[in-house]
């Protein structure tokens, strides 16, 4: 039987990212190419000020290049509105950050409810869509929760599941563990590598962490704006 192969998900072609900074230009990533596959989990590693924010930025859809192109899904984002950005990173895109941001007058399950709502999904639909990802995260009984009742793990897998519940394409993390122990951080990212790769999502995760690395499919290292090696 032939092998199937993963279709390209994330493509940046040339991409650049400069700004103007008291009439000097500071060129944050220069003239990047990379292609990330559907089912692949990608580390972003690098100093501080590499670019590895901007990086997860213009694949979110937050930034648009100053020159290059960014196709994600097929679709080429750096063309679209700023209105059109927001509804595809709304439909398309799942984030996780470092420091949860979750909605703290909202319980686990509101959070998980919101951006279903925002989807224009069906109340009911979206009810058992929650409920049924928290109870595999191991949160079911945490769902009437809020936030700072929770401990940081919990509150970073109500983070997962929120970036998760709407099926996006790509989901992207920033520092998923920064605020977690080692073992805690672990944990959590072993559920995430676990829930992404049978959905079978594209993950581009930003990092310092040696643990989250050992999960990657492919290590991107940037320096001083540079994509400086591509490898396994």
């Amino acid at each position: 039987m032939p092998v199937a192969i993963p279709a390209p998900v994330v493509d940046l072609r040339e991409v650049t990212k400069s700004y103007d900074e008291g009439g000097r230009v500071r060129v944050v990533l220069d003239r990047i190419t990379a292609t990330l596959l559907q089912g692949e989990v990608t580390v972003v590693v690098g100093r501080s000020g590499s670019g590895k924010s901007t990086f997860l930025n213009l694949i979110g859809g937050i930034d648009v290049p100053s020159s290059g192109a960014v196709w994600v899904g097929g679709a080429r984002i750096e063309r679209l509105s700023e209105r059109e950005r927001t509804l595809f990173r709304r439909r398309r895109i799942g984030f996780v950050f470092q420091s949860f941001n979750l909605v703290p007058t909202l319980t686990a399950i509101e959070n998980l409810l919101l951006p279903l709502e925002l989807n224009g999904w069906e109340a009911t639909t979206a009810e058992a869509r929650a409920l049924g990802i928290l109870d595999e995260l191991g949160l079911a009984d945490r769902a009437g929760s809020f936030p700072d009742h929770l401990s940081g793990g919990e509150q970073q897998r109500v983070a997962i599941a929120r970036a998760l519940v709407h099926e996006p394409d790509v989901l992207l993390a920033d520092e998923p563990t920064g605020n977690l122990d080692l073992d805690t951080g672990r944990a959590v990212m072993e559920t995430l590598d676990r829930l992404v790769r049978r959905a079978g999502k594209t993950l581009v995760v930003v990092t310092h962490s040696r643990e989250v690395m050992g999960l990657a499919d492919r290590i991107l290292t940037l320096d001083r704006g540079r994509l400086i090696e591509l490898g396994p």
